[in-house]
């Protein structure tokens, strides 16, 4: 596990020097992935109509509920590689 910790960190660092920006979908495919492997499944209220995209990050976080911290990790990681190669 401390490979797949150092790679998602690497990962994590890397986000930042994307070639270019992804779009909303995979933004949020991002941060439900980057949640579930640092904090575990979502807890807390579901955030109100108003708040549009909290509430679009809860739910993308909420449906990854039950996923596994490391096969969170590795997701991220094949997301980001596949990202910078374009």
């Amino acid at each position: 596990m401390n490979d797949l910790q150092a790679q998602f960190e690497a990962a994590v660092a890397s986000s930042r020097d994307l070639p270019e920006r992804p779009d909303n979908a995979t933004l949020l495919k991002l941060y439900a992935l980057y949640k579930q492997a640092s904090d575990g499944d979502v807890e807390g209220r579901r955030p109100g109509f108003a708040d549009m995209v909290g509430r679009a990050k809860y739910d993308a976080w909420a449906a990854l509920k039950g996923t596994e911290s490391a096969a969170a990790m590795t997701e991220y990681v094949a997301l980001i590689e596949n990202l910078k190669a374009g």
